[in-house]
């Protein structure tokens, strides 16, 4: 195994976070309320509230965050894992 990129990770989850809540608004904008969860965007990104231009920046902005937290904290576990194994 070899190290991982912290910066090519980071960027990639931040992207796929940011993409997949682009996905889950069109989604909801096309489906009825009954079949979408709007209800938990809103409780887990704060600030958030369905839909405005505004709330719709401030999800993207968060969720691309929040994946690119998640990924710069997998790599950098990944990395000293693999230092203390080798």
């Amino acid at each position: 195994m070899q190290r991982l990129n912290w910066k090519v990770l980071t960027l990639s989850l931040g992207l796929f976070s940011a993409l997949s809540f682009v996905l889950c608004v069109a989604w909801g904008a096309l489906v009825p309320p009954s079949l979408h969860g709007t209800r938990f965007l809103e409780m887990t990104l704060p600030g958030f509230r369905w839909l405005t231009p505004g709330s719709f920046g401030l999800g993207l902005v968060e969720t691309f965050v929040i994946g690119a937290y998640a990924g710069l904290l997998f790599t950098l576990i990944h990395n000293f894992v693999l230092e203390r194994w080798r």
